[in-house]
């Protein structure tokens, strides 16, 4: 059996939905799973344990130039690439517009079905076309996680039972790491995690600092990270500002998603803001403390682990927050609990 997964983007979203090949393969251990993801997220997924055949795609930036010869050419290779098995299912689990293109282009075999959802989630995008486009368009409740809802799905579609959608899922992603990177990284080591696509998700460069001093009396090395020009500058400054305290920190160069993940994997935790990276960072099990602006970590935040924690408060959450919420993340870890 053949399964191919629609989830394009964004890089959050994507890594939300890592658990759904590992519950298949439990489910059913001899089919074969592809994925199609915008080419930006593609080096995550070869992280991830399990996954025959990864479909890059470039929507994203195809619909800013559609009507150039090299986007016309790069969409029908495109189109060849996905084409060239038949699928016996296709899972739309965006359910918007651009993921039901995908999933129609895709080819089924005779008996093969396509599968979507029938209806919006709290908090979460949908379009019409997903239902539309489907052959089986499975109805979820509306209030539910986005580890949750994508588990849901693909468990309805593909005829098997999910158990413990409230705890802590199996991201595939731990039996990738590189040792010799770990070995190499690990003693103490706290990333911080500053960078979000979105301003209003930021916390204020001072609370880095102020909890930077925190953790470095207390023995940790900070690292900082990032994924783009600006973001490198945020850090830059963050290590400036710990440096007039007498403490030096690690500031990595831009590295691509890959590179990323295995050398935030051999961090001892992580402490960041809503976005992908620290959503990488829950999906490695690194203790980790993701800070919320807004009450949206029911539907995003760390999943049924005492070792990975949300803390939420209007602006922002303030350092000593953050701080305890930190020293029970740990606390947890040592003590063995999940």
């Amino acid at each position: 059996m053949r399964i191919l997964l629609v989830k394009l983007s964004s890089l959050g979203d994507v890594v939300h939905t890592l658990p759904v090949v590992q519950d298949i393969l439990v489910a059913l251990p001899d089919v074969q799973i592809d994925w199609v993801v915008e080419k930006a997220f593609a080096p995550l997924l070869l992280q991830v344990q399990g996954l025959q055949r990864i479909i890059p795609c470039e929507l994203r930036r195809w619909r800013q130039s559609f009507w150039t010869a090299q986007t016309r050419r790069e969409w029908r290779a495109f189109k060849a690439d996905l084409q060239t098995d038949g699928y016996d299912a296709v899972i739309d689990l965006q359910g918007l517009t651009k993921s039901a293109v995908v999933a129609r282009l895709a080819r089924l075999t005779k008996t093969g079905k396509r599968y979507a959802m029938a209806n919006q989630t709290d908090g979460s995008g949908y379009e019409a076309p997903t239902r539309w486009v489907a052959d089986v368009a499975i109805a979820l409740v509306p209030r539910i996680h986005a580890v949750a809802r994508a588990r849901l799905l693909a468990a309805k579609a593909l005829g098997y039972d999910v158990a413990g959608l409230e705890t802590a899922p199996n991201y595939g992603t731990k039996e990738t790491l590189d040792q010799s990177i770990w070995v190499q990284d690990a003693l103490k080591n706290i990333a911080f995690i500053h960078g979000t696509s979105r301003m209003d998700k930021t916390w204020p460069m001072q609370n880095w600092v102020e909890l930077g001093q925190r953790l470095a009396a207390n023995g940790y090395q900070i690292t900082l990270v990032h994924g783009s020009a600006k973001e490198l500058a945020t850090s830059q400054a963050i290590a400036a500002q710990l440096g007039r305290h007498h403490i030096a920190c690690i500031v990595w160069p831009l590295l691509s998603l890959d590179e990323l993940t295995q050398k935030l994997g051999a961090c001892q935790g992580a402490i960041g803001v809503d976005s992908g990276v620290s959503h990488i960072a829950v999906a490695l099990g690194l203790p980790h403390v993701q800070i919320y602006n807004f009450a949206t970590a029911w539907r995003t935040g760390p999943l049924g682990t005492t070792h990975q924690v949300s803390v939420f408060a209007k602006p922002s959450p303030t350092v000593d927050a953050v701080w305890q919420s930190w020293l029970q993340s740990i606390s947890s870890q040592e003590s063995g609990l999940p």
